[in-house]
């Protein structure tokens, strides 16, 4: 793990962040935060994979590909409420 410690704690920190975030401006139940955060990490890593399979350098972090990362955890967030967060309003 020589160096790839420190983009997984940022990536697992901004992640989960943005699932947070995504509950506190959209709002409903707070079961519906686990699945936001879990959406968010999942699309993060994903995101970050497809950055690296592109190898898309526009906003890379060290090893962490920030843009295409932020991105695809976004749009697992939209996803994920479009899912799930309208089924309970």
């Amino acid at each position: 793990m020589n160096g790839t410690a420190a983009p997984l704690v940022l990536g697992f920190l901004l992640a989960t962040a943005y699932g947070a975030g995504f509950h506190l401006l959209i709002g409903g139940p707070a079961k519906q935060i686990v699945i936001y955060i879990l959406a968010s990490w999942l699309g993060f890593i994903v995101g970050h994979f497809v950055g690296d399979l592109l190898n898309i350098e526009f906003l890379k972090l060290g090893a962490l590909h920030l843009l295409t990362a932020s991105l695809g955890s976004w749009l697992a967030l939209i996803l994920s409420w479009w899912l799930f967060g309208q089924a309970e309003e």
